[in-house]
């Protein structure tokens, strides 16, 4: 891997880290109750905010590294080259662990939570029947819209490609705008929101990136800081698109520059685990429901002590996120060894690998 990539690959490693710890939060703490440690109560509902103010941090810079890695297939690729590489390898993966999940997640319910109500949870893992799983999967309410919106963004950025300029004033108002006219599907809602950040990595990426490496922070700290306060008013105001484009900016000059301070190792952890973004991305949501499910039982029915519970719902975040990185990886290895990498590449392209 290139040197000038692997700074990126850490970010992109950083991003997964907070979509793991974001999914360990969101299935486990809003659903406990019955606490016998004073602070737990607090705690649990520090988890939970914590997370909530992640979310500027957590898609829009993982969007727009996804749309600046692919700027060469947008103008410089022909359609019947891009869509094997950048559309047909993504949508297996897609489809593949959209009914793994489904499958999975249906007989883990069952087994560990039968009375367990998912009714109100619109999402394809939680489907009763193939049709409902297709809608969900078709209208991306799924835990893997990330995948949909990568196929969806790629298309989008290629047939507009010659439109650009106007394109991106109108896909930031749709930012904007979806937060007041949501859609009927959550999954959509994000697609809609994010797909400003990928554009602006797709189209305007090599330009965006040399301004922030040149940008003086020490000379305008003042402007900076003006556009911070502004963009956090604008946060609370459910105009969340100028904190993320902030966070953009601010996550790649920090990694700039420690990568020039420290240059990256292939061998750095963020780095591997940026290498395999997918893997851990597609097998993660299982795994944390199943510990969500575990420790939800056993709160429920188990006496324990109240130091062992504060540090349980402490400490589970972290917990959660190391087995599942590592996981994600070893499936990764396992399929690449043992299966071809057909889990994670289309047939034709994994039977093509040595």
């Amino acid at each position: 891997m290139k040197e000038k990539t692997l700074w990126l690959n850490q970010i992109k490693g950083l991003c997964i880290c907070l979509v793991v710890f974001y999914h360990s939060v969101i299935t486990f703490y809003p659903h406990l109750s019955g606490f016998q440690h004073p602070w737990s109560g607090t705690l649990a509902k520090c988890w939970v905010y914590f997370n909530l103010y992640l979310a500027p941090f957590r898609m829009p810079v993982f969007f727009f590294i996804s749309g600046f890695l692919i700027q060469r297939y947008i103008d410089g690729v022909s359609w019947r080259d891009s869509l094997g590489k950048r559309v047909g390898n993504i949508l297996w993966v897609l489809a593949l662990w959209g009914v793994l999940q489904w499958q999975a997640l249906s007989r883990f319910t069952q087994w560990l939570a039968p009375d367990r109500d998912v009714s109100s949870s619109a999402n394809a893992a939680y489907a009763d029947s193939l049709g409902e799983f297709v809608q969900g999967m078709l209208t991306a309410s799924t835990s893997l819209w990330y995948l949909y919106a990568l196929i969806a963004y790629f298309v989008l950025c290629k047939l507009t490609s010659r439109g650009k300029t106007l394109m991106i004033a109108g896909l930031a108002l749709l930012s904007i705008a979806i937060n007041f006219l949501p859609t009927p599907w959550w999954g959509m809602n994000s697609v809609l929101r994010n797909v400003i950040y990928y554009a602006l990595g797709a189209w305007y990426g090599t330009a965006l990136m040399a301004w922030m490496m040149a940008f003086n922070v020490r000379q305008r700290w003042l402007a900076l800081g003006a556009f911070a306060l502004i963009s956090v008013v604008l946060w609370f105001a459910r105009t969340p698109l100028f904190l993320s484009l902030l966070s953009i900016f601010a996550i790649m000059k920090l990694f700039y520059a420690m990568g020039r301070r420290f240059p990256p190792s292939e061998r750095s952890l963020l780095n591997v685990v940026g290498s395999n973004t997918i893997a851990i991305y597609t097998t993660h949501r299982i795994l944390v429901e199943i510990f969500s499910l575990l420790l939800i039982g056993w709160f429920s029915t188990q006496a324990r002590s109240p130091s062992v519970e504060l540090a349980i719902l402490l400490f589970y975040p972290f917990f959660s996120l190391l087995l599942c990185v590592a996981t994600g990886m070893l499936a990764r290895s396992l399929s690449q060894r043992l299966a071809g990498d057909i889990f994670f590449s289309p047939p034709s392209l994994a039977a093509s690998r040595p």
